[in-house]
């Protein structure tokens, strides 16, 4: 199979347990990453560099590390570790999350069978404590143009979950600054130069949702900053004026209803309840 990096940015506020958690999953893939790119977004907290000390004395080679001088947020720290990234073969990988162990296997067999892929994603399952107790799931569409038409919406894609090319998002001017979308404004971009692309349907990735997500995901302070971002993808001529305004207004009333409300609306229509 094709040879593969990772892609992670880590940044000062991550707890160092959830970190080991994210790559002791990454070493039990059964088809392995040949490097795993850090991006160290600002200075970072001692017992973050012992974790990376630590595995880097335990795997030599196998860790690039990418420091940044000041904090620059996801869509720079991903944007300078793209080109850190020595294979044309990237899985985006969050440092909190759990992949399971067949991911990398999976994907990389749909790049095998389809060499005209460009990005290959799926769903991903929805933990707030251990992946033993999935609280959501977060379904996507599975086919290239069932993908394209939902973008112009809501993400096709699980960030989390891709595997795409380097060189196709190096052709899209790659990740750039855009608040709360960074990775919907590269989605779009890429889309609009004609990517191929397809999630497998099944959960690859387990993503830890923070008791407080519901909290941070709502007030006027959140809108503004969502509506900035989003009038950032609609700059890009991808979706039209009537999506724009469709989508503005639904996150106007989630961002503002209250917290248990907007809970009740990302489990049960947003991030589906996960049936037993």
């Amino acid at each position: 199979m094709a040879k593969l990096s990772v892609l992670l940015s880590l940044y000062i506020k991550e707890k160092p347990e959830y970190v080991e958690e994210c790559f002791q999953s990454l070493l039990r893939q059964t088809v392995p990453a040949d490097e795993w790119v850090v991006v160290e977004d600002g200075p970072l907290t001692g017992e973050l560099y012992a974790v990376l000390e630590k595995y880097e004395k335990e795997h030599p080679g196998l860790i690039k590390r990418v420091p940044l001088e000041k904090n620059q947020g996801l869509g720079l720290a991903l944007r300078a570790g793209v080109p850190e990234c020595s294979n044309d073969l990237i899985a985006r990988m969050d440092t909190d999350d759990i992949c399971r162990e067949d991911r990398f296997e999976k994907q990389l067999a749909e790049f095998e069978k389809d060499p005209s892929l460009d990005v290959v994603g799926s769903h991903e399952d929805e933990f707030e404590d251990t992946p033993d107790t999935i609280v959501a799931k977060r379904t996507v569409p599975l086919t290239d143009a069932e993908i394209k038409k939902y973008q112009k919406r809501r993400d096709g894609f699980n960030h989390v979950t891709v595997m795409f090319k380097k060189a196709a998002v190096l052709a899209a001017g790659n990740y750039q600054s855009c608040p709360l979308m960074e990775d919907t404004y590269l989605w779009v971009r890429m889309m609009k130069n004609g990517i191929h692309c397809k999630n497998i349907d099944e959960s690859l990735v387990f993503v830890r949702i923070g008791k407080d997500m519901y909290d941070r995901r709502g007030g006027w302070a959140y809108f503004k900053k969502y509506k900035a971002g989003f009038k950032m993808v609609y700059a890009t001529g991808y979706i039209s004026w009537f999506d724009y305004a469709s989508v503005i207004v639904i996150q106007f009333i989630v961002a503002l209803v209250p917290r248990g409300i907007r809970g009740w609306i990302f489990k049960k229509m947003l991030h589906r309840k996960k049936k037993s």
